[in-house]
């Protein structure tokens, strides 16, 4: 049920606080005064409300007293409740609240998706990446400034917390995600949710971002099936432009165009139906059937060969990556009825 959820407890609070006072004043009145409820209710509410109305009936001594303790101990505390409820129902601050509580039942639903830690510039790229390949993802993420200022961004889900939290985890779908990118700044927090993740699935393809040449040997003790370090890469990603400046920038366009140009695509033997397993490259005919070039293929063994002849066959545990573009993946996937 949506009301029972913790993101309403702000609602929740002012809203008991409000009916504290009022539930307290109607009750002095009555005990005090004698009064009758709608008597006792009506004069709580025109005294903490201030609205300068006359008295119900006169006073009595202990009556005044308790009148002017109602309207110093409430006066604030009932201004603030009302004005908060006030700015979080008129103010739109509660449809952020909804939208969060669609992604945590949507997030309790996901099955096969990707978890990223941090929402940095590399989280954010990485998220940029995944999402225009179309696969569903979530975002953890602690500081609430960052997850405020994509709170229009529809393709991208957060769950604020902590990513080295065990239950942040959990709420984010660990046990069915197919891989988590844990991109902290602090390669330590890192190590922790390489961990967390490893011991809560077994199976998950975690990547990891590292700082420091030391954290790598770690992370990857930890568990993390691939470490990179971004500022590495980029300084030899530089270096390549300089070496052989036509073929980097061939690959960053391959790169930059992700889904709506080329494509480089890996399908295991396992997602072929099963009249294609077991056959060779060859009387596989792929280029001649969809256009697309096998350029790699990966054995049983783990070994990678690029350019493969055309006589390897498809074997347990073997792969083929696929260039094309976007028709041409397209038609490999559905020329071969592939479970990709």
């Amino acid at each position: 049920m949506i009301l029972k959820s913790k993101l309403f407890a702000k609602l929740y609070y002012f809203s008991g606080l409000i009916a504290l006072i009022v539930g307290g004043g109607t009750s002095g009145y009555m005990i005090i005064e004698d009064w009758g409820v709608i008597d006792s209710f009506y004069m709580t509410i025109i005294t903490i409300s201030t609205v300068g109305f006359g008295e119900v009936f006169e006073l009595t001594l202990y009556g005044k007293l308790f009148t002017s303790f109602l309207i110093i101990s409430s006066f604030g505390t009932f201004a603030y409740a009302i004005t908060s409820i006030t700015r979080y129902l008129i103010g739109g601050e509660y449809r952020y609240y909804l939208k969060e509580y669609k992604i945590m039942r949507e997030t309790n639903k996901m099955k096969d998706h990707v978890i990223i830690c941090g929402f940095g510039r590399v989280g954010m790229q990485v998220a940029k990446d995944i999402s225009s390949r179309g696969d569903e993802f979530v975002v953890l993420e602690q500081n609430q400034e960052v997850i405020d200022g994509f709170r229009d961004h529809e393709k991208i889900r957060f769950l604020k917390g902590d990513s080295t939290n065990d239950d942040i985890l959990l709420k984010a779908g660990i046990k069915n995600a197919r891989a988590i990118i844990t991109c902290l700044p602090k390669d330590a927090n890192n190590i922790y949710v390489v961990l967390a993740a490893r011991e809560n699935n077994k199976d998950i393809l975690i990547v990891s971002r590292a700082s420091q040449n030391s954290a790598v040997s770690k992370l990857k003790m930890a568990g993390a099936n691939n470490v990179i370090m971004p500022d590495s890469i980029g300084g030899s990603h530089m270096a390549s432009l300089i070496a052989n400046p036509d073929v980097m920038e061939f690959l960053d366009c391959i790169r930059a165009q992700g889904n709506e140009g080329a494509n480089v695509e890996s399908i295991a033997y396992e997602e072929f139906p099963e009249k294609y397993r077991g056959i060779t490259l060859d009387a596989l005919e792929l280029q001649e059937l969809t256009g697309a070039t096998i350029i790699g293929f990966k054995t049983d063994t783990g070994c990678y060969e690029i350019n493969p002849s055309k006589d390897k066959k498809l074997i347990p545990g073997s792969k083929i990556f696929v260039l094309g573009d976007t028709h041409q993946i397209s038609e490999v996937a559905e020329r071969f009825d592939l479970n990709h």
